[in-house]
């Protein structure tokens, strides 16, 4: 009897003890170490998410974990054609998606726009028909492709096939609605916004942007607040401050439910999320090279069951696109659905084969790994929010929209309403800085005059100079003309001489990875090139980056090997 009496005390004991050391850690959890001050109180004051674990994993993507890596090592170079340098990296942690974007991933946000900005009305025409693909790609002088022409973007056949005939400029756009949709549905998910607005309250005039959310949240859905402020306070922390004022109605970052935004990945980043150099880890170094995503030195399978056949979609040899009938090499002629290989060591599929994919980055035939040799990228052109009279934001509205016509004659918005007016940033953002001096940084150090040590650049502030002549002339490439006539018709000039000796401009960007199209040589993952970035293919796709915040990893009991 005593015993189990001595039991209890002891179990009560040990309840209280727990009790009270969760409250003493809650208490000090949320109480500040610079101050003494209660944070998160429901009084008013600092309000600060404390129960933050990590970043929550985007739809679609996989984390990719960062480290040291050679870029730009290349096994076979049969082109000699001095575009890359073997360069040691570091990338820091990040997010990519698991597939090629798809087709009916794409066909989302095309009938999203359609939607928000009819292309019946003259004045949101050009936002639809320059989200468009092209999906002339696929025709060809000497052969008959005009199924792929009229079927590959909508047909249910195709639909978990990547999408392509897509430009660098429209996958940039894609993945910034893609950020805004996804934000838009965790904040609603979180009880910050009515439920199901995002398509009954939507309109070109009332959408949601994330940008314009954080920095002014009153502003969204064009003020609307039976959107913003409506049915959701009973599933909200809105707190009531000393003086009656309610708290905690809108997100902002310190609530960690805004997520950073979908992007393309830096050559860096796709380069090594490609290797997959994980399974080579040896403690602390990678053992042996790495010439594919998969291991091996070769592009088939040395597995039993599998034996022979091919780890991806590639062209075989001439005239060979597929392998024989019935006993097919790749079982692919054109692109393949996704997921028709097996993932490398991050869970990635088809980062060799299928299509090849944009990044993010401007073309040059160096990489300066001198300067930096930490997250590299040349592409930086860095904007601000334009500001009212009164200091707030300017929002771009359904009259302020400014459409652009690229290259090759086509039409595009270059902003959408509802989105914050960026404007470069000027010499209140850069006046005695040392890690940048201007908004646009594409041509640092790529070898022009500009870039040399000696290069003066007092006073061109003062000049009407173009500010891509440098370049142009370093590269020396066309200048193709686009102009109007007096009755707005598009006018197109050729540049026609005969001493252009490059096509590298400020406007061409890299895109990675070998393609259904393409031979093996070009199924290595430092291999490089580049194109246009207004104009698109039959053979280039694209996937979404996400940057990681926080931890560099995600397990804090990491193994070793």
């Amino acid at each position: 009897m005593k015993k189990v009496i001595t039991f209890k005390i002891v179990l009560i004991l040990a309840l209280a003890s727990v009790v009270v050391g969760c409250k003493k850690s809650s208490s000090s959890k949320n109480s500040s170490r610079a101050t003494g001050w209660q944070i998160n109180d429901r009084e008013g004051g600092f309000q600060y998410n404390t129960n933050f674990q990590e970043q929550e994993t985007s739809p679609g993507l996989v984390f990719v974990e960062g480290g040291t890596f050679t870029k730009g090592k290349v096994q076979d170079d049969v082109m000699h054609d001095w575009n890359n340098t073997p360069t040691q990296q570091h990338v820091q942690s990040f997010y990519m998606d698991e597939t090629e974007v798809t087709n009916v991933m794409y066909l989302e946000y095309l009938d999203w726009i359609k939607r928000v900005y009819p292309p019946s009305e003259d004045n949101f025409r050009a936002i639809y028909h320059g989200a468009l693909p092209d999906t002339l790609v696929w025709r060809n002088r000497l052969g008959f492709n005009e199924i792929m022409t009229e079927n590959y973007l909508r047909h249910p056949g195709y639909a978990e096939y990547p999408v392509v005939g897509v430009s660098w400029i429209q996958a940039v756009e894609y993945a910034n609605w893609r950020s805004d949709r996804v934000n838009e549905f965790n904040l609603e998910k979180a009880g910050y916004l009515k439920r199901g607005a995002k398509r009954t309250d939507v309109d070109a005039d009332s959408n949601f942007n994330t940008d314009t959310y954080i920095n002014s949240p009153t502003s969204t859905y064009g003020g609307n607040e039976e959107v913003i402020n409506g049915d959701t306070r009973g599933r909200r922390n809105v707190q009531i401050d000393a003086d009656g004022n309610e708290t905690g109605i809108y997100a902002t970052r310190e609530t960690g439910i805004i997520s950073p935004k979908y992007r393309l990945p830096t050559e860096t980043e796709w380069e090594y999320a490609a290797l997959g150099l994980s399974e080579l880890r040896s403690f602390n170094l990678y053992r042996g090279r790495k010439k594919y995503p998969w291991d091996g030195q070769y592009t088939r399978s040395g597995k039993r069951k599998i034996r022979g056949d091919q780890l991806a979609n590639f062209k075989q040899g001439k005239g060979d696109y597929g392998g024989i009938s019935g006993w097919s090499d790749d079982g692919a002629d054109i692109t393949n659905a996704v997921k028709s290989y097996d993932p490398n060591d991050f869970g990635l599929y088809d980062m060799a084969g299928n299509v090849a994919e944009w990044v993010a980055d401007v073309y040059r035939p160096i990489i300066d790994d001198e300067f930096n040799d930490f997250n590299y990228y040349r592409g930086n052109v860095y904007t601000k929010n334009a500001i009212n009279e009164d200091g707030s934001v300017k929002i771009v509205t359904s009259e302020d929209i400014v459409y652009d016509t690229l290259s090759n004659g086509k039409v595009i918005a270059r902003n959408l309403p509802g989105e914050i007016l960026q404007v470069p940033v000027d010499e209140n953002e850069t006046y005695l800085r040392t890690n940048f001096d201007k908004s646009d940084q594409i041509n640092f150090r790529d070898g022009d005059k500009r870039s040399s040590r000696n290069f003066e650049s007092f006073g061109d502030e003062d000049e009407d100079l173009d500010k891509k002549s440098d370049t142009r002339k370093m590269y020396n490439s066309p200048k193709h003309k686009i102009t109007r006539d007096s009755l707005g018709n598009i006018v197109r000039e050729y540049d026609k001489g005969n001493n252009r000796t490059s096509l590298i401009n400020d406007e061409v960007r890299v895109y990675k990875g070998g393609s259904w199209k393409d031979r093996e040589y070009w199924l290595d993952p430092a291999q490089r090139r580049y194109f246009p970035q207004d104009m698109a293919t039959d053979y280039i796709g694209f996937r979404c980056a996400m940057s990681r915040v926080g931890s560099k990893s995600k397990s804090k009991n990491k193994v070793k090997n």
